[in-house]
């Protein structure tokens, strides 16, 4: 009786889960739909909570008619503008003003030239509605055209703000459709099963649908932000850090169909193996990235929830389906090549046995090479741009842009681009004499009253996000005590400022939390210390061959401010994940009585493999994001994928296994593995009792 129920649990228990997911995708489905809904990608967004530039686009969402949508319409001619040419510009001018209700009268500005007239013009039409302020940009390229060699272009932060917008709305499909195609090939180069690599990447796809229903509900019931950079990211980790599970789960419940002849027996071995390695992995993840909770630039701190809900979903998704679906598949699902009861793989020299013996040969001087190595790849970031202006953060040229290059070529001699002042309704004449007797000012007028707020537009003499400009800003905040600076290149500056604070915060809180962690998972002290080291060895590499390429092989004419902790926090816990798989096993051997340094060559020889795919899978996933048209993605996901390779090839294999061969038992101090075992002590002989004769 008791055989004829184990076998009935066999069979119900992986229909049992199927038919869990099949409910928990059905319910999170209306919700998963609306995350497009809710996606946001507006200055507010992105820009720090505490920072003068939120405020005042805060503010201006309160004055009458809500926040404005400032344009710039360009217009020029290469040989000078003609007589028709100005007609044509004022004649399209009025229309516009006719169609539309604008701030101001429109007034146009010739350069010194002759060659380009821009007219700038503002309108709170759409209010704080995208759609509508999107509606409103495209309704204004349709009127001002050009031709017979006049062109005309729309620039200004409402135009550079509907260019982003519809960048970002684009990534979702072209994200995830190319992240399925790259896992799903690496899957068959993997596993040389015509079948088997549909399993994982489909668990995938299910994964992403549900983290995209926690994720609205994160939005729904705590506020989290969601921009088209978090939620690509989120799709990301979810293929990328769920194909890795997945690639250690099969590789270990291959091993155990070899010694255990019913799949569901054979599958609660392999969870039981490496199930601990993986839960602990993931957490380390999730905690790593929960520390973005602590950025004060709002897209940072809305990136930490969506990712940690990515590598979550991830892991639920191939701990629960994943095994329930290979289970009812049977051992034909690896076919062609079907691990037999019984059988051995074949005994074959492979790389990393190959590079366990040098590094066990020679720990100290692989350790010192490495170590050389990554400290000349770090001075790399020397190298690198500066920050990322504007106009320089899509990888092709939008109509805003084009603008804003025009301008900064026609008017060199003065500003383009308002800076916003907010200030109290009662100062605002005062205010107003104070910014026109601010060096660096060349024009202020005063605009939209409401709400005890004034809002007054400045132009600089300086070109916009220059040295000069800055200054200005800089210059503005220091004397109007009581109002608020902001606009576009206010927005940049508070970006960088924003930046370098969040890194001063955020690294050291991610350092000590992974820290802390891994202490408690590897019982130890010093092997914490060499996985963190290693990875932060890592992070400052990659960064520094992205200064090596960035601007001198690929063109990019700045970094994006973030890059620096986004990719630290990535690095630090998807690199630490990898060791732990690594030290588990290592730990596991010398718990069976091997010895540190032949426990480390072990460990390496027996998860290399599984380590380097899924190196190969991760790093992979984020090379997707350098062929997105927004150079911040493309940045971060070079910088992400080259040090995840970095950390598979090098770091793992050679440094961390060389400092384990190196330190012996030390590598586990303070903890029970590093002090050596007491030799068995033989059994007493019995005595031998003489008896006498007598």
């Amino acid at each position: 009786m008791g055989a004829v129920g184990t076998s009935a649990r066999r069979r119900g228990v992986p229909w049992l889960v199927l038919g869990l997911w099949i409910v928990a995708l059905v319910a999170v489905s209306p919700f998963a739909s609306k995350l497009a809904d809710v996606q946001r990608d507006r200055a507010v967004d992105y820009l720090p909570a505490s920072a003068d530039s939120t405020q005042v686009a805060k503010i201006q969402e309160q004055l009458p008619g809500g926040e404005a949508t400032e344009l710039v319409v360009v217009y020029h001619r290469d040989g000078g503008l003609t007589a028709g040419d100005r007609a044509t510009a004022a004649g399209q001018i009025e229309r516009i003003a006719g169609e539309h209700k604008l701030t101001g009268e429109p007034r146009g500005v010739p350069s010194r030239d002759g060659t380009t007239l821009m007219y700038p013009i503002a309108t709170t039409e759409p209010g704080t509605d995208e759609e509508a302020r999107d509606l409103l940009v495209n309704d204004v390229r349709d009127v001002a055209r050009g031709s017979d060699g006049l062109s005309v272009e729309v620039g200004g932060a409402g135009a550079l703000a509907t260019d982003a917008s519809e960048v970002y709305n684009s990534l979702d499909g072209p994200l995830l459709y190319t992240t399925a195609a790259v896992v799903a090939l690496l899957l068959i180069i993997i596993y040389r099963s015509p079948f088997l690599w549909l399993v994982p990447l489909a668990v995938a796809g299910m994964a992403d649908y549900l983290s995209m229903g926690v994720a609205y509900g994160l939005n729904q019931g705590f506020g989290t932000s969601v921009s088209g950079q978090s939620s690509g990211i989120m799709t990301i980790l979810v293929f990328g850090a769920g194909t890795d599970y997945a690639l250690l789960l099969v590789s270990r419940y291959r091993e155990e169909l070899r010694r255990i002849e019913r799949p569901y027996d054979a599958m609660v071995a392999a969870l039981k193996g490496c199930g601990p390695a993986v839960l602990a992995s993931s957490g380390t993840v999730a905690a790593g990235l929960l520390c973005l909770l602590a950025a004060d630039l709002n897209s940072s701190r809305g990136m930490g929830p969506l990712g940690t809900v990515g590598v979550l979903c991830a892991l639920v998704a191939m701990l629960t389906l994943l095994p329930a679906v290979l289970v009812l598949l049977g051992r034909r699902v690896f076919w062609p090549l079907v691990p037999r009861l019984g059988s051995t793989p074949k005994a074959r020299r492979s790389l990393f046995t190959a590079m366990g013996s040098s590094a066990g040969r020679r720990p100290l001087t692989v350790l010192a090479g490495g170590a050389v190595l990554l400290g000349a790849l770090a001075l790399g970031t020397l190298n690198l741009p500066g920050n990322l202006k504007q106009e320089d953060s899509f990888t092709s040229k939008p109509d805003a842009v084009a603008a804003m290059e025009t301008l900064a070529a026609a008017y060199p001699e003065r500003g383009t681009q308002p800076i916003s002042v907010i200030t109290p309704e009662d100062r605002a004449e005062a205010t107003l004499a104070s910014i026109r007797d601010t060096r660096g000012v060349d024009s202020a007028q005063e605009g939209r009253t409401g709400d005890g707020w004034t809002e007054i537009s400045v132009l600089a003499t300086a070109a916009p996000q220059s040295a000069g400009e800055t200054a200005t800003i800089e210059a503005l905040r220091d004397r109007l005590e009581g109002s608020y600076v902001g606009g576009a290149s206010a927005e940049q500056l508070d970006l960088k400022d924003t930046n370098a604070r969040d890194r001063l915060v955020v690294v050291p809180i991610v350092l000590l939390s992974v820290l802390l962690i891994l202490v408690v998972l590897l019982r130890s002290l010093v092997a914490p210390l060499i996985l963190v080291a290693a990875v932060v060895a890592v992070w400052a590499a990659a960064l520094g061959i992205g200064g090596l390429v960035f601007e001198p092989l690929f063109g990019f004419e700045g970094t994006d401010p973030g890059l620096g902790l986004l990719s630290f926090v990535f690095l630090v816990a998807l690199g630490v994940d990898y060791g732990i798989f690594l030290m588990h096993r290592m730990r596991e051997e010398c718990l069976n009585g091997a010895e540190p340094a032949t426990a480390a060559l072990t460990a390496l020889r027996t998860t290399g493999g599984v380590i380097a795919s899924a190196g190969l899978v991760l790093a992979a996933t984020f090379a997707v994001l350098t062929n997105m048209p927004m150079l911040q993605l493309v940045e971060l996901g070079f910088v992400i994928a080259v040090g995840v390779l970095l950390d598979t090839f090098l770091v793992r294999t050679y440094l961390v296994t060389s400092a384990s061969v190196a330190l012996k038992r030390k590598v586990w101090w303070p903890g029970p593995l590093s002090r050596k075992p007491e030799p068995p002590v033989p059994p007493k002989e019995p005595e031998r009792v003489t008896v006498s004769a007598h």
